[in-house]
């Protein structure tokens, strides 16, 4: 029988008032967007870039293009390993919530969305660069993101995450600029058309260790592909409008850190390998710093070993081999 971890879970709005909580991973999308003197500008301009992607997708029974608006929860789960209160900030997702503005009701939307993960910062940016770093070709440490996607797991089957969350959640993240991509027959309404690849990229493989399975869709009226994580059946378990809220919301962010890709003035043809090089592109009205992010995350990475990893790694890994997904 594995031990019992202890989570909890709190919201913050993000709207143009939104100012980052002191234990938020600062690479994090929204977290980035918040700081700085452009700070309510670039709020209020990604809240809007969502808002007019939301309507054009759903465009039914909504003539002016302006029926719905989203909000947006950032929701941060923390995990007290010892029971003592003492508490590690493990997980970060968005909740979506729709406003119909000509029925007045309020929808919930799909959670997951954006992910961010201290944890994962460890795996990625700590361990597998000390793994690879006197070796001449590439390789994954054994085991690697074990221990992170048996945490999701517990999390997603929990009962705090069901007293919360009325479905599973569904991540949304930019294709591999490694990988190439072939355009399918297969159209879903509000997905797109559908794309998929031979092999899976590393965070494919991280995601699957997370129980998500992956599927590639490029939504109408956008420049490249997008990776769906998702448990179940994406298609079928969520409603045109969870599916929007999630596109619209993960679009709008990967616009403004990817436009090389997804704000590309020309649209991903039938064979598509994503290019970060790519000099095609427009930029938003919407300040970011990139080059502050990959820094960020090799520190981050380093307090999650000083401070979760290395204090608790007797208990963690006698959990993790006693956990049974």
């Amino acid at each position: 029988m594995s031990k019992e971890f202890a989570f909890s879970i709190k919201s913050i709005r993000f709207d143009e008032n939104y100012h980052p909580s002191d234990n938020t991973r600062i690479t994090t999308n929204f977290a980035n967007l918040a700081r700085g003197e452009s700070r309510k500008e670039n709020l209020l301009n990604t809240l809007r870039m969502m808002n007019n992607r939301f309507n054009d997708l759903a465009d039914w029974d909504n003539p002016n293009g302006d029926r719905y608006s989203v909000e947006l929860d950032i929701v941060s789960v923390d995990l007290d390993v010892e029971g003592k209160g003492s508490a590690f900030p493990v997980i970060e997702i968005l909740k979506t919530n729709i406003v119909d503005h000509k029925t007045n009701q309020r929808i919930e939307g799909i959670v997951g969305n954006n992910f961010s993960s201290y944890v994962r910062d460890y795996d990625f940016s700590v361990l597998l660069l000390e793994h690879n770093k006197n070796k001449n070709g590439f390789s994954m440490p054994e085991g690697f993101g074990d221990l992170h996607g048996k945490l999701f797991q517990y999390f997603v089957n929990s009962s705090i995450y069901k007293e919360n969350f009325s479905k599973a959640p569904v991540i949304c993240l930019s294709v591999s600029s490694s990988k190439t991509y072939h355009r399918t027959e297969n159209h879903h309404p509000i997905l797109g058309v559908e794309y998929r690849q031979d092999e899976f990229s590393s965070t494919d493989q991280y995601f699957d260790k997370m129980g998500l399975k992956v599927r590639y869709f490029m939504p109408k009226n956008s420049a490249a592909p997008f990776a769906f994580y998702f448990r179940g059946d994406l298609l079928n378990d969520y409603t045109n409008l969870e599916l929007i809220s999630t596109i619209s919301t993960m679009e709008t962010f990967q616009r403004i850190y990817r436009p090389e890709i997804y704000n590309a003035n020309s649209a991903a043809g039938k064979v598509y390998q994503p290019r970060l090089t790519n000099q095609d592109h427009s930029f938003t009205q919407i300040v970011y710093d990139r080059e502050e992010r990959s820094q960020l995350a090799v520190e981050q990475g380093k307090f999650t070993e000083e401070k979760f990893i290395k204090p608790y790694k007797a208990i963690l890994e006698q959990w993790a081999a006693s956990y049974a997904v």
